[in-house]
């Protein structure tokens, strides 16, 4: 499938081939100038952008709307998935997210309860990791045109050219960490779409990241690093696999699922390696420090289940041994199996 059609579906927003393609030969190709400085930019489709400034310092930017459906869902909701997903994509550079830009759109006869509580989880969001909601803008449209509220926030972070991480940057016999269990967030939204009663058992993942980086730093050098949302861990590794031109030899074993996740997975037949995740890191290190980076990533509050599950090859594939004992390519996701879940 690709941008050929004649009108744009789902499929061209769930984040996997299908949505590359159409930012790749409609975006991309109307769009003269996509960076400043010299920096990376909207052609590289990274995490976020980079604007350098005249002296060793660099400023980090993104943007990103959010339309999850249900508004609340086991373990967090649209303020926290909105002010998470923005400083993640900060944070995934290597770099302190400072300040959140929060523009809401709001369906006439929203309830002003539900309305204070989005509010709140985002300033709760930010606070954990010192960032400030500096500037935003309010719209309400005629309720029969929205569903509920879009959320739109932008983020900026400022810290030392030396520190930033793109998603292309592995280099053969790096070890890949992921920092917890895949598959929380998406399922964790189906499994209530669905009511198959896994609501006290299963929970999004939705967290801010910046303490794992953070630590990780602190022990050796980030050579790559993505936050695997829209199309999971499968579209997340791809990518920095392809970017850098080197593949990636994964151990199943090491790649951590909760039961429950399995549970949804097959009910409704969804690869989890293909559902989103919204407070996890796929991190690329170089291999004299990784057990040590590792283990000061399982120290912070959400990195406890932290793996190695990999390491870098001359390969251009994205190879896993099972737990059989074969081996699988993984690839990446034509689009998000779960619509509308950041």
């Amino acid at each position: 499938m690709n941008y050929n059609d004649d009108k744009i579906n789902m499929t061209h927003g769930a984040g996997g081939e299908v949505m590359q393609d159409m930012i790749s030969n409609v975006i991309l190709s109307n769009i003269t100038k996509t960076s400043v400085n010299g920096g990376i930019g909207l052609e590289q489709l990274d995490d976020s952008a980079t604007i350098p400034l005249y002296d060793d310092h660099v400023v980090v930017t993104t943007i990103d709307s959010h339309t999850v459906q249900p508004l609340f869902f086991p373990g967090g909701d649209i303020g926290r998935i909105s002010a998470a997903g923005t400083l993640n994509d900060i944070s995934v550079m290597g770099v302190k997210p400072l300040s959140l830009n929060n523009a809401m759109v709001i369906s006439e006869g929203f309830n002003k309860a539900d309305f204070e509580k989005i509010i709140k989880s985002m300033d709760e969001t930010c606070q954990e990791v010192g960032a400030a909601i500096i500037t935003g803008d309010t719209k309400v449209i005629d309720k029969d045109k929205l569903d509920g509220m879009i959320i739109t926030t932008a983020g900026i972070g400022i810290g030392k050219k030396e520190n930033i991480v793109s998603d292309a940057g592995l280099n053969e016999g790096d070890k890949i960490i992921l920092t917890g269990s895949i598959g929380d967030h998406g399922m964790a939204i189906m499994s209530q779409r669905e009511g198959f009663g896994y609501e006290t058992d299963l929970l999004s993942d939705v967290a801010p990241v910046w303490s794992m980086v953070e630590a990780a730093q602190s022990k050796g050098k980030i050579t790559a690093m993505k936050d695997p949302t829209r199309g999971g861990i499968a579209n997340a590794l791809n990518e920095m696999s392809d970017k850098s031109g080197f593949g990636l030899y994964l151990d199943e074993d090491k790649i951590p699922i909760k039961p429950a996740v399995h549970a949804v997975s097959e009910m409704l037949g969804i690869d989890p390696y293909e559902v989103a995740n919204e407070g996890k890191i796929v991190m690329g290190v170089e291999p004299d420090n990784a057990e040590a980076m590792l283990e000061a990533i399982k120290n912070t509050k959400y990195g406890a289940n932290a793996q190695i599950i990999g390491e870098v090859t001359k390969d251009k594939y994205v190879l896993m041994e099972t737990s059989f004992g074969g081996e699988r390519i993984i690839e990446p996701p034509i689009a998000d199996p779960v619509p509308r879940v950041c």
